[in-house]
């Protein structure tokens, strides 16, 4: 694992059937990326796919194990961003296809064993069907949970800002629906949209860490790399191990024209954070006498 951190360190990174690298992740094919990731000191990353399915998971493993790393868990966000695919498109034949491609994501985590997540592809409402609509991404999710959740995995529903979808802004919401599923599932909290929708990170996960898989990071504000001396870093890190998190975190953030300069920053500023609260916590400090880890 990355040093002094005791959770893994994963980068978002784009399968071989999407159209064209992530735009918030790291900008160049599978094997090459894993191989930056790598010599980065990453754990593993977090792999954005658009139409992969269970077929493709001895390739996938094969591709990011080969290079030490694992995969941690499979993103969803191409199946909107470069098809268009959503569940709540007005059309069925589109709604049918994106939970298609969506139920194709999960049996893919179930053969590698980790979980599947749920972000933009829920979609966006069209004024005058919200109601409708709101029901189609009900029924889609409980389907979906109930996929992963029969193949070995389990759904990760982000909260995302009202930039990105109609639905489920905030991580009280986004319970609402994974408490009526009837199916294991749990959140995803990114720092980028609970800032877009003004919600404090620390707060937002001191009060949900039991319930999130993964936290995805980003610098505040230009969700950039991250910086070293951000002082939410060391605050957030803090929570997730008080709380007992037993998730992963992501670097999901843009990449400024250079990746491998991206990763590195990023893996620098958290390897940093986490050096700052071990000083703070160490027993020559008067603030604490545990270490934090």
């Amino acid at each position: 694992m990355t040093a002094r951190l005791p959770w893994p360190v994963a980068y978002t990174v784009s399968g071989d059937d999407c159209a064209a690298p992530m735009p918030l992740g790291f900008a160049a094919p599978l094997a090459e990326a894993v191989g930056h990731l790598a010599e980065l000191g990453y754990d593993g990353v977090e792999v954005q796919v658009r139409e992969t399915g269970a077929h493709e998971a001895e390739a996938l493993a094969r591709t990011v194990e080969g290079a030490g790393l694992k995969v941690l868990g499979v993103g969803t966000g191409p199946v909107a961003a470069q098809d268009r695919l959503t569940l709540t498109d007005p059309s069925p034949d589109v709604r049918r296809h994106a939970l298609f491609r969506l139920l194709g994501a999960a049996r893919l985590a179930g053969e590698l064993g980790v979980p599947v997540t749920l972000g933009q592809t829920r979609g966006t409402f069209v004024p005058g069907l919200e109601d409708i609509q709101r029901i189609w991404a009900e029924r889609a999710v409980r389907q979906l949970a109930e996929e992963a959740s029969q193949h070995g995995s389990r759904l990760l529903l982000e909260p995302q800002s009202r930039a990105n979808t109609s639905l489920w802004h905030t991580p009280d919401e986004a319970l609402t629906v994974i408490d009526a599923l009837g199916a294991p599932a749990g959140l995803v909290l990114d720092t980028h949209h609970l800032d877009a929708e003004g919600i404090d990170a620390t707060q937002a996960v001191t009060r949900h860490v039991s319930v999130t898989g993964c936290l995805q990071l980003a610098a505040p504000a230009t969700r950039g790399p991250l910086t070293v001396g951000d002082p939410r870093l060391p605050s957030l890190l803090k929570t997730l191990h008080t709380g007992g998190f037993t998730g992963w975190l992501t670097l999901e953030h843009t990449q400024d024209g250079d990746s491998p300069r991206a990763a590195a920053r990023s893996r620098t500023a958290l390897t940093d954070a986490a050096a700052v609260l071990a000083r703070s916590a160490s027993p020559t400090s008067p603030r604490s006498t545990t270490h934090p880890f």
